[in-house]
């Protein structure tokens, strides 16, 4: 296994890499503080990776099935997944956001910060102080990395993550979601809502060509599970009833208090939940 690499990168952040974990991140406020943040997440990143890969096989164990691990981002990402079953999901579905969590807890623990955000792969953590905010831009179409949205993060929002996925992504996915994009109060609670209800986007159709998880990644935690390779020219009517069951499927969770809000996205249309009671930029 290769060493961590960290360096620094425009913008006054900090970039972190170690295998399949790249994050950045940043932090503001005064210089000092900043210093500290950036230390602590520095010290704590070269340990992550190999106490998940230790763990991996419980880590890739379906919830059903009680997974057992020890290390403490491995149980942010089985924490994160437990109030989703029985619906079919392993803790891998929360590794991204559980990443940034981790780091970002330790970045606000080691200084006073103004705002902070760790951004692992896309799935991001973020925190501001009362009287600070955050902007962040909603891809809409993330292979063109095109914007046709944003928010405002604010100590009133309650927003303290935000993930996105889909089958652009860089996990395989069950649906045929361009994107998903979900706000949750954590970021490794945004990755598993985003992860499914992107699977729940979804219909049967000969324009869609899956094959099994397995023949791309014999090592996958979805096995023998039919993942989404592509996607052909769609009817009106069947992206709509597509995006219809991802929807329902998202506000069931915003409705439990699983999560604030979603963005559904399927061959140019946007469907979306609680985002309109969101502060604007």
């Amino acid at each position: 296994m290769d060493p961590p690499v960290a360096q620094r990168l425009a913008g006054e952040r900090l970039h972190l890499s170690h295998g399949p974990i790249d994050v950045v991140l940043r932090a503001w406020g005064a210089p000092e503080a900043v210093r500290a943040a950036e230390a602590a997440a520095t010290a704590m990143f070269p340990g992550i990776l190999p106490g998940l890969v230790a763990e991996l096989d419980e880590l890739r164990r379906p919830m059903a099935g009680s997974p057992r691990v020890r290390h403490p981002v491995a149980r942010r990402m089985v924490a994160a997944c437990t109030p989703f079953a029985p619906v079919f999901v392993t803790p891998m579905a929360a590794v991204a956001g559980a990443v940034a969590d981790a780091l970002l807890d330790a970045m606000w623990d080691a200084a006073a910060l103004e705002r902070a955000y760790a951004n692992d792969g896309g799935d991001i953590a973020v925190r501001v102080r009362p009287g600070e905010s955050l902007a962040v831009g909603l891809a809409a179409d993330p292979a063109r990395l095109a914007l046709d949205g944003a928010l405002r993060v604010t100590p009133e929002s309650g927003i303290g993550g935000i993930a996105t996925s889909g089958r652009h992504g860089r996990s395989f996915s069950l649906g045929i979601a361009d994107a998903v994009t979900v706000l949750a109060q954590d970021a490794a609670t945004a990755d598993v809502a985003a992860t499914l209800i992107a699977n729940a986007v979804d219909l049967d159709s000969p324009a869609v060509r899956r094959v099994p998880a397995s023949s791309l990644d014999p090592d996958s935690d979805l096995g023998e599970r039919l993942v989404t390779v592509e996607v052909g020219p769609l009817a009106a009517g069947d992206v709509a009833a597509a995006l219809a069951a991802g929807l329902a499927r998202a506000e069931a969770y915003r409705a439990s208090g699983r999560i604030l809000g979603a963005a559904l996205r399927l061959g140019g249309e946007l469907r979306a939940t609680g985002l309109a009671a969101l502060p604007s930029p």
